[in-house]
């Protein structure tokens, strides 16, 4: 068959992402000898017209449009990506059978699906459904009652199975070298699945629970490519967590050693897992930067967010990484259930204390269906059980209600570190396109060392 696939993600702020979901459902239909051709509209000048014309010159079978998020999860600054979505879904509607997937359809696919139009949908991993469901369709049938397939008007659905053995993606259609120019790195996965309880989190809802692994030499097969044959400089793990189990993570990072791979590259990791032998291992291989997702420097915080780790942990964790000399930062999440002023002067207090290179502070939690999150925020009064979710709604701890983004705003402004997206504190689009005329690779709050006390006008709520 000729298929088209659609990466519907126009959002290039702070970076174009690379749309690996997408490359990981090309790898087996290209296996399975189907055509491919690929739009990617993050850099298209003019995505309706583009997207139109590769229909009419390609005439495809069918058109598969990968939705990578639904919004930019971002407050105040919030920005909904539903109407450009539907502009280039319903541009797709035709004679060729639309299916909608990604991870961000699978976070409301019910909802999505009547929203956006399409035929169909694939809940959760595609790569293994996806070839029964076209092999379906050309013979005319209905894929009713395919695990993880979805009909228009239909309310449930057979849940979707978990990838058997996780392949790697087939980058071969996509603009790889464009999106490590613009982006300062090019992603990887080396596992899926997250056993954690974050209240907020959906990578348990996207991807199970169960930790499931790549084998090491076939990740740095993937590296070796990336690196010695599409010239990427930078690398960067999109792992919910790289350092868990911290035993494959360390068995990486050696293989990279013993391997001779000569490549610089930063990962998300947990501070509870977080040892002077695994932090020499991945200094070792390479990582000259840490992300560190610990949401709070309050206890009381850290436990009403369900986070597995302490603050004694962040502090030791953090302090490694000055012994070590390796770039770090930890991303805060301000006003999850039960946040008050002491625990926000807590956390700014903690952040003082370990003194990362960066500190990128959000402020409000969007609230997804299926979280503990959206439980709470039904609970506690900030949506009704009938709320849609499709346009972005956000926990705000009640009596901050009004008075959060000032709270934050006064205080992040007061230090260097800091960096606020949604209420404009040192980052904004006009500057992220300054700070690409930096030759940097890698996370672009490295940059804060060479920023000084910059700053952009805070934005505060309407």
């Amino acid at each position: 068959m000729r298929l088209l696939l659609v990466s519907a993600n126009r959002e290039r702020s702070p970076y174009p992402v690379f749309p690996i979901g997408l490359a990981y459902l090309a790898a087996p239909l290209a296996a399975a000898g189907h055509h491919l051709e690929l739009i990617d509209l993050c850099f298209t000048s003019e995505p309706t017209r583009e997207l139109a014309d590769a229909i009419v010159r390609y005439r495809p079978h069918a058109i598969l449009v990968s939705i990578r998020n639904v919004d930019n999860v971002t407050w105040p600054g919030s920005r909904s990506y539903l109407e450009g979505i539907r502009e280039a879904v319903t541009i797709c509607t035709g004679d060729a059978p639309v299916i909608l997937g990604g991870s961000g359809f699978s976070l409301m696919p019910v909802e999505l699906l009547d929203f956006l139009g399409g035929d169909m949908g694939v809940v959760g991993e595609g790569e293994e459904v996806i070839i029964p469901l076209l092999e379906i369709l050309e013979r005319g049938e209905s894929p009713a009652g395919l695990p993880g397939v979805l009909l228009p008007g239909e309310s449930s659905w057979l849940p979707p199975l978990p990838v058997r053995n996780i392949g790697g993606p087939d980058r071969t259609l996509f603009p790889l070298a464009r999106y490590s120019r613009e982006g300062g790195m090019a992603n990887l996965q080396t596992k899926r699945g997250c056993p954690f309880g974050c209240v907020y989190c959906t990578y348990p809802l996207l991807e199970g629970s169960r930790v499931r692994l790549r084998p090491v030499g076939e990740v740095m097969a993937e590296i070796r490519e990336l690196t010695e044959l599409r010239g990427v400089e930078y690398l960067y793990f999109v792992d919910d967590i790289f350092n868990y189990p911290p035993d494959y993570a360390l068995e990486l990072c050696r293989a990279m050693v013993s391997g001779g791979v000569k490549v610089n590259w930063s990962a998300f990791i947990n501070p509870q897992f977080v040892s002077p032998q695994q932090v020499d291992a991945m200094v070792a291989a390479g990582c000259d930067a840490l992300e560190y997702g610990s949401d709070s420097g309050s206890a009381a915080m850290l436990r009403s967010l369900g986070k597995s780790f302490t603050v004694e942990q962040i502090r030791s964790a953090s302090e490694l990484c000055h012994q070590r000399g390796v770039d770090f930062a930890h991303y805060i999440l301000f006003g999850g259930p039960g946040e008050s002023v002491a625990t926000i002067d807590e956390t700014f207090a903690t952040m003082d204390e370990v003194d990362p290179t960066a500190v990128i502070a959000m402020t409000g939690i969007r609230i997804f269906p299926g979280t503990p999150l959206h439980e709470r925020a039904i609970a506690d009064g900030i949506i009704g059980e009938n709320t849609s979710l499709l346009e972005p709604a956000f926990y705000i701890s009640p009596p901050l209600r009004h008075s959060l983004a000032d709270l934050v705003t006064e205080r992040a402004l007061l230090r260097r570190n800091w960096v606020a997206p949604g209420l404009e504190i040192n980052m904004s689009d006009a500057m992220l396109e300054a700070l690409r005329s930096f030759p940097v690779r890698g996370p672009l709050w490295k940059l804060m060392k060479r920023l000084g006390r910059n700053r952009v006008r805070p934005m505060t709520p309407s």
